[in-house]
């Protein structure tokens, strides 16, 4: 077993660099943060009994990793609030809604040829999200509507980080395909 105070130092002498390489990754000052906290927690519980020799380039990978699972969620988080909010839904700012608020668009909530078209999409998204498998369903869900993170809706689904992102890659792939069916593209 290693020193704890050892693993203390090596994180506070890579702490610095790592925090750069991430906000050069990510372009974002507070998700570099999150990235290399992720990184360091993950290098402290899962590899801090290998030999100190091991860690730089343990850290290194993982540091990667979780910039590249960073990008992942934002490219998927993206597309779909790029898709639901071309149908005009607002946030549901009270926690007692069950399901999302329509809030029309602009000028354009008038014209019924709109108002039909976005009500179509809506009805499509909703088809294939129940046509999903109830933990696919219930991931997603959580990461990309609720906007839980991967330890959130872990917690929350009583199951591993690593079933949590086998889940949503799943359901993402699963209703791309189905939506792609109807001529939905994200």
């Amino acid at each position: 077993m290693t020193d704890p105070a050892e693993l203390d130092r090596f994180l506070a002498g890579v702490e610095r660099r790592a925090y750069l390489q991430a906000r050069f990754a990510v372009q974002d000052e507070t998700a570099a943060l999150d990235v290399v906290q992720d990184a360091m927690i993950k290098l402290a519980t899962s590899y801090s009994a290998r030999p100190p020799g091991e860690w730089p380039l343990l850290f290194q990978r993982i540091l990667q990793n979780t910039i590249k699972d960073y990008y992942r969620r934002q490219k998927v988080k993206n597309a779909w609030q790029v898709a639901l909010s071309t149908l005009g839904l607002g946030d549901r700012h009270d926690g007692d809604e069950e399901s999302a608020e329509y809030d029309p668009p602009g000028d354009e909530s008038d014209d019924p040829a709109v108002r039909l078209a976005q009500g179509q999409r809506l009805a499509i998204i909703e088809k294939c999200l129940q046509e999903l498998p109830l933990r696919q369903r219930q991931a997603f869900l959580l990461r990309y509507w609720e906007g839980m993170d991967t330890a959130q809706t872990a917690e929350a689904m009583g199951c591993t980080e690593g079933s949590v992102k086998t889940h949503c890659s799943r359901a993402v792939a699963a209703l791309g395909k189905a939506l792609a069916s109807y001529g939905i593209e994200l």
